[in-house]
């Protein structure tokens, strides 16, 4: 296997959400070099695919942070780190070598070796739930998009966005300030966002700012080589209308499922994974859970409570990556950032 299908590290990171970021800077902190993997396209897990402009107010240190600026300056503190991210991609395998290595297999087929395996992925891979429309596939990635990553692409865009929950009312709210114009489709006049977000909603179609398209839902795509052009809709009792468009934002929600995960040999409480809660370790040596994917008495499915995971989970497999070596806690006053 040729090396740009094969990489050896410290450490794999199995999720690239919030927890997964700071196991990232936990593990550089004693030096530990990590390759991260996500279904996702995007980092951030569930903050950046469905709660980017929501607020977060339990992260210590900040009466009030949005998601996705918590997932900024989580990506900035790992970046003296150099990790490796492979995104929009899952794992399929995961083998034991003879060296006492594990050998992670991911679906395009490039594989990764390392002595530490953290699995933060939370409830799993997500993956977008797609409305049944013809010729989907031929739009996804050019014209129909499941996140945003950066405003700017839809600058000056006809943009219809498809849903009544928080994302499509988020993002519709935001895109309002720079797309040419914004079309929101709900089946139904009531919106199952926040209550601030639905009168922000209200606000801006008030003004002539956003269009209200309800009660409404998909129907059919225009266009021609992945190029979208109308979004066509349609009522229950069947009247059509068209939509001009040049971006489609299907915001349906996300399903996951832990998958091969659960095949490989874990202890297993539901859909989550039992660990040492002083560790973090599993069943597998070498292999530690931290986030809403562990399992032990008292758990809380917090971010904060995964960051102190991180942080424990880093220390206590610090012997497996490195077992000649011995490991003295330093506060990170004392030692600053390693060298990387």
């Amino acid at each position: 296997m040729s090396a740009a299908m094969r990489a050896e590290t410290d450490a794999i990171v199995i999720g690239a959400g919030p927890v997964g970021l700071f196991a990232v800077f936990e593990l550089g902190m004693l030096r530990l070099k990590c390759h991260v993997v996500d279904a996702l396209p995007a980092i951030g897990g569930q903050l950046t695919a469905l709660y980017p402009e929501k607020p977060i107010y339990d992260i210590p240190g900040f009466p009030k942070i949005v998601a996705s600026e918590l997932i900024e300056r989580l990506t900035a503190q790992a970046a003296p780190f150099h990790p490796k991210f492979h995104l929009d991609v899952s794992v399929e395998a995961l083998a034991r070598l003879p060296d006492d290595r594990w050998e992670v297999t991911l679906s395009d087929g490039r594989t990764m070796i390392a002595p530490l395996v953290v699995i933060a992925a939370g409830a799993g891979a997500f993956g977008p739930n797609r409305p049944p429309l013809d010729g989907l596939g031929q739009y996804e990635g050019r014209s129909v998009f499941y996140l945003v990553q950066k405003r700017e692409d839809f600058r000056d865009k006809r943009v219809v966005i498809a849903g009544g929950g928080d994302s499509a009312v988020d993002w519709a709210i935001s895109l309002a300030e720079v797309a040419a114009k914004v079309m929101v489709v709900h089946r139904r006049p009531k919106f199952r966002a926040a209550p601030e977000s639905e009168a922000r909603l209200q606000a801006l179609a008030a003004a002539g700012r956003v269009e209200l398209v309800v009660p409404y839902q998909l129907h059919g795509l225009e266009g021609d080589d992945g190029r979208l052009q109308a979004v066509n809709v349609a009522t229950l009792a069947g009247q059509i209308r068209r939509l001009d468009a040049d971006v489609l934002l299907p915001f349906f929600g996300l399903a996951s499922q832990l998958g091969p995960i659960a095949k490989w040999g874990l202890q297993m409480d539901g859909g989550q994974i039992v660990v040492d809660p002083a560790t973090l370790a599993t069943n597998l040596r070498g292999v530690h859970a931290v986030g809403d994917v562990a399992s032990y008495a008292g758990k809380l499915k917090l971010i904060l409570q995964g960051f102190s995971e991180a942080a424990m989970a880093a220390q206590a497999a610090y012997a497996v990556a490195r077992p000649e070596e011995s490991l003295h806690f330093e506060h990170s006053t004392s030692t600053g950032l390693p060298a990387a």
